[in-house]
Formats: structure tokens, sequence, C-alpha cells
């Protein structure tokens, strides 16, 4: 297994007796579409930053694993791939339990995932990406009924239900919403009474400020950095971390290195080049940089699209960040500061081109751990940060949703 040794011995020796006496969570990880299949068996070490071997290594107790669903151009056929993507999603994640009943289970509620723990089986948060292909509020209701605990509405692209931090225009043209749809408006209580976590993670800060304004319960920001890190509009405020402190959520912070340190000026240039190469202004600011919002987009074809895309990632090197650990510590550091020691988390975003030097996959987590300490944080705090403010915000949902149901005496 290739872990990074990051951390000095002496502090990873720490981290990892404290990961024998606290629960960990990891609030958003993708799994390969391939995981659990004869030949990439989900309790082996293989390709991709999570699997049940590199759990076990870097100590884990569980994650929310994600039903994602790519963001696609609206078409006749659109939502209909959205859905199988779902579908084969869901049946990914289950297969781990199906498969591993030993090593992992799903957990419906936070005392579930305190057994399992307690039993050592991987718990496993089933947690749902993109609403595009969702037609209405029935479709919220089956899906927690298949034990979805958290919910985001968007991705990439504006989509019917909400607006995105990142709307790319070539996913979302036409009159789509900046802030909540209708539609999305009427899904936050539905979500409530339902004990599903809104995950606002994605959202446009108009979308954000909406399901605050709405929401009877606490949110959760699944896979998020601050904006007075790196300025762009898919990071969170200060304003929006003080707002989740109040309304009693988690912001998880997350390992994606662009997100945690500006990028480098070279890389800006190669960058800039290449929107240059597309007949495309240069953008003006780094939000624009690290997301493709230029109107031009809306009109490209398919084909165009996803060479500029796959040429865009590659110009990245995501797989060799700039950002190491000491960024994401700095980020939670911050977050800390403005939303208090119980309003933070942590969620890596592993297997969507994430990672920071340091901690690559699942099995590098005591490099976290080890800076948390070395900055001094105490053993309490730490376990608040890795998991205990998550089970606290997804209790205080399901039970508001039980409230809700009770009949009036």
């Amino acid at each position: 297994m290739n872990v990074n040794q990051y951390a000095p011995q002496s502090l990873l020796a720490r981290a990892r007796e404290l990961h024998q006496r606290i629960i960990t969570y990891d609030s958003h990880i993708d799994v390969l579409p391939d995981l659990g299949s004869p030949q990439r068996p989900a309790d082996e070490d293989g390709p991709g930053s999570f699997d049940l071997a590199k759990v076990r290594h870097g100590m884990l107790s569980g994650a929310g694993l994600v039903v994602h669903a790519t963001a696609l151009r609206p078409g006749p056929t659109s939502a209909e791939a959205g859905r199988r993507e779902h579908e084969e999603r869901y049946r990914v994640i289950t297969r781990i339990a199906e498969q591993h009943p030993d090593r992992a289970a799903i957990a419906h509620t936070p005392a579930q995932f305190r057994q399992l723990a307690e039993e050592g089986r991987f718990a496993i948060v089933l947690s749902l990406q993109n609403t595009a292909p969702l037609h209405n509020l029935d479709d919220l209701d089956a899906w927690a009924s298949r034990g979805i605990a958290q919910l985001a509405f968007t991705f990439i692209g504006t989509n019917q239900w909400a607006g995105s931090a990142r709307p790319y225009p070539f996913i979302g043209p036409g009159p789509l919403p900046q802030g909540l749809s209708d539609l999305g408006r009427a899904a936050i209580p539905r979500l409530n009474d339902l004990g599903v976590l809104v995950d606002v993670s994605q959202l446009s800060s108009p979308a954000f400020e909406e399901v605050l304004e709405l929401t009877r319960t606490p949110v959760v920001a699944s896979h998020s950095a601050v904006r007075a890190l790196v300025d762009i509009d898919r990071n969170l405020t200060d304003g929006e971390l003080q707002a989740i402190r109040d309304n009693g959520g988690v912001a998880q912070i997350v390992g994606f290195g662009p997100y945690l340190r500006p990028l480098s000026e070279p890389m800006r240039e190669r960058l800039r080049a290449h929107w240059a190469a597309y007949g495309l202004a240069s953008p003006a600011t780094l939000a624009d940089l690290l997301s493709v919002n230029d109107p031009a987009t809306a009109h490209w074809d398919q084909d165009t699209f996803d060479a500029f895309l796959h040429e865009f990632h590659e110009i990245l090197e995501l797989d060799r960040p700039e950002a190491d650990v000491n960024d994401l510590v700095d980020a939670i550091d911050h977050a800390v500061w403005h939303a208090g020691i119980d309003h933070v988390g942590i969620g890596s975003d592993f297997n969507h081109s994430s990672g920071v030097t340091g901690w690559m996959t699942v099995a590098d987590n005591l490099n976290v751990t080890a800076e948390l300490i070395r900055r001094g944080y105490t053993d309490q705090e730490i376990a608040k940060l890795w998991g205990g403010n998550f089970l606290r915000v997804w209790q205080h949902a399901l039970d508001a949703a039980d409230l809700a149901k009770a009949p009036l005496r």
C-alpha cells in the first residue's frame, strides 16, 4: 500500500493511539464504478483513494459515500442517464456491505454508526449528489426510503432545483435559478420532514441563503473550503461559516488542493493559454480560472466541451497537488475561528481528483490527525472534527423529523 509518510513518527504514533479511541468520519467520498467487481475487490488495496484495505490502514470509522450523477447538458436522454448513474453508484456502494458484512454495513442513524464502530465494521452513510435527474418531491421520498441521509441539489451546473456555485453555462443554459427554484424551495421542508440533511457545499450563495432561511434543521457542507484563503465562489465566506454556526450545522473542510492554496502564477498562465486556445477571453479572477463560466461555452457542442474540460484537468495536475496537509489544516483553523470547534469537520472528496500532499488516500488519514495534534488541538476537539460534530447534526435532523411526525397532544 502506498502511504505518504508525511508526519513525524512520534506524532503518527499519537494519532494512531487517538484513532483507536475516537470515531472518525469522512463526509464525502466518491466510489470508483468497478469497486466490488471481480477485478477490483472492495476489501483489497487497489487503484483509487478508497477501499476497505485503505480504510483499515487509515483507521476510518465511516464515510459518506456518494450516490452521484454526472452533470449533463439538459436533453431528451440526460435525465434517464442521470438516473441510471444514480442507480449504478447506489449498487456499487451497497454491494460493499453485501459482499463484506463482517467489514462494513449501512448506518441509518448515529446510534447504528457508533455500534458498527464498536464492532470494528466500516459505517457507510449514504449521500446523494445532483438532483437534476429527479422529477419531483416524491423522488426525494423514494431515495430517503432507500437510506439516503444527506442530499445535495447541485454539482457543476445549475439545474431545475437550485443554482450552483459553478454554474457552467454549457451544463445549465436557459432560464434557470440563481437561488432555489420553486421546486427547490418546496424540497427543504420535505427533506426536513424526512430527516435528510441538506448538503450546501455546491450551492450558489443565493441558494445557500435561501436554504438557511427555509430549513428547520441544521445543514451540512459536506466538502467545502474557505473563501478567505482562496477567493472562489465554490468556497464558503466567513459570513457563510458563521451562518452555518448559527444554524447549528457543520462545515466539512475538503482536501481539494486548488480550493486550499491559490494557484501558482505558472499554473495560472497555463490555464489562461488554454482559454485562449479555445477562443475564450482570459479569465480576470481565480474563481473564473477554476470554473468554466464563460457564456460562450453555452453554444459549444459536447465534443468541444469534453475536450476543453479534459485538458483543463490535465493542466491542473491534480495528482501532484501544490497544496499539502498544512494548507488543509490552515483552512480548518480558519473555519474553527469563524464557526467554532463544534461546527467544523473533514470531508476529503476522494476519488474525484481530490487530495493534497500528505493526504492522497484514506490510508493517509493519520497525517491529518498528526498535524491537528501538532497545532495544539485537544483529543476532544479532534474527535469533534473527525466525526463528532457530524453525528450530532445528523441526530438533530432525525430527532426533528420524528417530532414533525408525532401527533398533537
